[in-house]
This record gives C-alpha cells, structure tokens and sequence, in this order.
C-alpha cells in the first residue's frame, strides 16, 4: 500500500464539486465521496493503479492525501502527480483572476459564493475526448455515462479491488483494437465509434500529439482539435477548458445569422443580443477574464447547475 499528499494553490474548495454530477462517472456517488473518498484507476507506466483521494476540507491550504493498495515508487507517485493534478486542477493558480474580476457585474458574486471553485477534468486529453465525443447531443446523461462506461469496462484494463473490477480508461493503443459497429453494440452510434477510433489512430501514427495539445496557447488548440474528426467548434472549446490551464478562446461560430456555443451563453449573461454582438463589444464584456476564460466560464457553468438544482428542488416541494 502507498499513501502521500499533494498540496493545491489556494484558494480552493474542492468539496464544491461534489454538487457537479457532470464531473464524475457512472460508477461514482458523489454524496458518498466526503467519507469514502474519489476513487478511480490512474495511468501509471503500462498499468492502471486504483487511487483514492480525500480531501482535507481548507480552501486557504488545501491539500489532498491519495491512498492506493500498491506499492508505488517515487517516480510512480510523481507520475501518478501529474495525472491527479490535472483531475483536480491543484495547479491552477486563480488568485489574480479573483482580484481582477470582482467588480465584474456577473462574475463578482459568484465568485463570492463559490470561493475556492476549480474545475475538475479527466486524467489526460484523450479520456476528455472520449467522454465529450460519446456523451454529445445525449440530453439524458445517466445513460450517456453508462455508454462511457461500457467503452471502458471493454476496452481498458480491469483493476481489481476487494474483488470488484473497476474499468480503468481505455488508452490508444487499446481503443484502436476496437471496430465501429463493437462499439455501435455498447450504446455509442457507429460514427461516435469511428471517431474516437480515428483520433485513436491520431495519437499512434504521430498526427496528434497530446503533450503538444495540453501545452500550445488555446488558438492553436482550438484550430488543432477541430481537425479530430468528430470535434466540431462547441466540443473544441469544451475541451479546452479542461486542459491544465487557465485562459481559453470562444471564437465566434455563426450558422444562419445566429451565434452558437460557448460564445453565445457568455454574451446572453451579460445581458446582450448574442446574434449582433461584435468582436469588440465581446471583448469589452469579457475584459477581466484576459488570461483566465476558462476560469471564468466553468463559475458560471456551477452557478447555473446549482441554479438548476434549486429550481427542480423547489419544484418537488
């Protein structure tokens, strides 16, 4: 058994996520995760190890502790670091953005109500890609994540734990194995199929590199993973805010005179006509999100799931 503890940038609160069901998977309950822990199968070398994560609950220094039932080494434990670190965003630092945005009309509060918020993303851009690939235009997503899941149990390796299997995420060379119409029977379409095992394909034959992707500056970004076949400009710019950074792009993408995506919820919440906003008028919105739009958005993506929630709570009662 292994245990160790990574330290996050303050201010962060990572128990806010627990409201997000968006950032977990099928198998996960998040009601259960402040007792029992997050528990999924990291990359680690050729092998999957089963880590836990708790959380010590302080936003100003917050810190992670990881158990797994493996032995890992020091260099196992830096590398399973780097995978964690992304899922949990400890390395993003938000404090600047705090100060610049808080007397922003929209952004101000929230970032009140949800101090210490950080997004939460997956292991690495590949797992991303197949979870936004699989889960588009599926409204239900219960079902959506059960699909993914399916994809996992028969495509990645099975990490065993108290004789439970847990499906880790299938990596490139594993998904390439795969046909279309076998992953067709899982739930997915059979073009859903073809696309994550073109991108697949991509990553092995050296015509995508994912390294490359986490790292250029988001124009880049957004022009290089529209080229996966299967990622139009909505899925390019959700992907991008998952990476291990903080700003983000949000290119105009008209069709028939009306804006769509990203672009045209962050104008609506400021009040403006999405269809006849001008380049310069959405800068002048987003002026204090410079350097952190992918910050920016995701307080706004919580404040209207937490909205939601309340509506439909209310609703019941």
């Amino acid at each position: 058994m292994s245990s160790w503890t990574l330290t996050s940038i303050p201010p962060h609160d990572w128990f806010l996520c627990l409201d997000i069901d968006q950032y977990f998977d099928h198998e996960h309950e998040p009601e259960k995760v402040f007792e029992e822990g997050f528990r999924r199968p990291i990359p680690v070398g050729d092998r999957d190890v089963l880590i836990t994560t708790f959380f010590n609950g302080n936003p100003e220094e917050p810190e992670f502790h990881f158990e797994s039932p493996e032995p890992l080494d020091k260099s196992e434990i830096e590398e399973a670091n780097r995978s964690l670190s992304r899922i949990l965003g400890t390395q993003l630092d938000l404090r600047p953005f705090y100060d610049k945005a808080a007397d922003d009309p929209v952004l101000g509060s929230k970032l009140t109500e949800l101090y210490g918020l950080k997004r939460m993303s997956r292991a690495n851009l590949f797992e991303d890609t197949i979870n936004r690939i699989i889960q588009m235009r599926l409204s239900h997503k219960p079902t959506a994540k059960k699909m993914v899941y399916k994809v996992r149990k028969n495509y990645g390796s099975l990490v065993t734990e108290l004789g439970k299997n847990v499906p880790a995420w299938p990596r490139p060379h594993q998904l390439v194995k795969a046909s279309p119409m076998s992953i067709r029977k899982l739930g997915p379409t059979k073009r859903k199929g073809e696309f994550i095992i073109g991108f697949a394909e991509d990553l092995l034959s050296g015509q995508q590199d994912l390294d490359q992707l986490e790292q250029c500056d988001p124009q880049t970004f957004y022009d290089t993973i529209r080229d996966v076949r299967g990622v139009g400009p909505t899925s390019a710019q959700q992907l991008m805010l998952l990476r291990n950074r903080t700003d983000a792009v949000f290119p105009s993408n008209k069709s028939k005179g009306k804006e769509k995506g990203h672009r045209r919820w962050i104008i609506m919440s400021y009040g403006g006509d999405p269809d006849h906003t001008s380049e310069e008028e959405f800068r002048q919105m987003t002026a204090c999100w410079e350097g952190y739009e992918a910050a920016a958005l995701e307080f706004l993506f919580v404040n209207w799931v937490l909205k939601e929630k309340e509506k439909k709570q209310k609703s019941k009662n």
